[in-house]
């Protein structure tokens, strides 16, 4: 599955990510209060594809009114899945009681969830991470009252709010939870999974229903395809670069196409930034710096194409 990430998982990138192979895609976290507040860069958010289903909205906030309320607008989109946010460990929203802050009120956190499970009709989920820091990691006391609050499937990251996305993630504890014979609902697992062999790794060692894959995806939607090759088959074929260079231009035309010029260019360029395509090119410092600053589509174009160019070299030169 795709996760759910703030200015990463738009409409156009879920939508590769399901062509490329995912079973299931999440759109960027949606602020409750401003969902309320009909904020038109938030209910932009909400806008999903048919053909990018199924597809969850994730919400998150502090209230619980204000969680029920958004809550009955998300099920008017008509997602799949509404998905409760317990795991952003991002200052603005966990030191505000959201997000990841829920895992120091752990009553409220229930009661939230208790009342948005009774107010739509759609299959709720919870998103959230091992607790709040290394002394407090409650998850598995936690997730049988969740379940008990009526959610259909749990996401839990292998880390601590404390450990924001350092360190590696501890799947340990999401292994407990699938050994729970009181546990009767879908376990997702997510944290570094980052290739198609730790994806497998995963599902052999600690038995999870699910995969979540985040931040291996920027600039890579091809993993998808990869993990869900090796993990039908036991071998994949990475794509062809010409192949990975065409996806990448696609986000970039189609976050142009969604936005403007200038700020499409902008939107893309996490993307851009982390894609594991560039890395390992010889002296690509520079150039690495024009792609990141270009201000215009010829402009990236070009670097692009110069880039794929010195790819297609480096490859011919492997194989020879």
């Amino acid at each position: 599955m795709l996760a759910p990430m703030e200015d990463v998982t738009d409409e156009s990138f879920r939508l590769i990510c399901r062509e490329q192979g995912a079973a299931m895609v999440y759109t960027e976290f949606v602020s409750a209060e401003a969902l309320i507040r009909d904020i038109k860069s938030t209910t932009r958010k909400l806008k999903v594809n048919d053909a990018e289903r199924p597809v969850a909205i994730q919400i998150y906030g502090r209230e619980a009114d204000a969680m029920v309320e958004a809550a009955k607008i998300v099920e008017q989109a008509g997602p799949d899945v509404l998905d409760i946010n317990f795991g952003c460990p991002v200052k603005k929203v966990a030191h505000k009681g959201a997000g990841a802050g829920m895992l120091r009120d752990i009553p409220k956190l229930l009661d939230i969830t208790e009342k948005v499970v009774k107010a739509v009709e759609i299959p709720v989920t919870v998103k959230t991470r091992l607790g709040w820091d290394a002394e407090n990691k409650i998850i598995t006391q936690l997730a049988p009252r969740l379940q008990d609050c009526g959610i259909r499937a749990l996401t839990v990251h292998g880390r601590t709010r404390a450990q924001m996305y350092n360190g590696e993630a501890d799947w340990t504890l999401i292994g407990e939870l699938k050994k729970n014979p009181a546990i009767t609902i879908p376990i997702i697992g997510n944290g570094d999974i980052t290739s198609p062999e730790k994806a497998k790794e995963a599902f052999e060692k600690f038995g999870v229903d699910g995969i979540m894959i985040g931040r291996a995806a920027f600039g890579a939607p091809w993993i998808f395809r990869e993990v869900r090759d090796y993990l039908d088959s036991g071998t994949y074929t990475p794509l062809p670069i010409a192949e990975k260079m065409a996806l990448l231009r696609r986000q970039i035309h189609e976050s142009i196409g969604r936005i403007d010029e200038y700020r499409g260019i902008l939107h893309i360029r996490r993307h851009l930034a982390s894609s594991p395509l560039f890395k390992g090119i010889p002296n690509f410092r520079e150039t690495r710096i024009e792609i990141l600053r270009a201000t215009n589509l010829d402009q990236l174009m070009n670097l692009l194409d110069a880039t794929e160019k010195r790819l297609e070299d480096i490859n011919t030169s492997e194989l020879l």
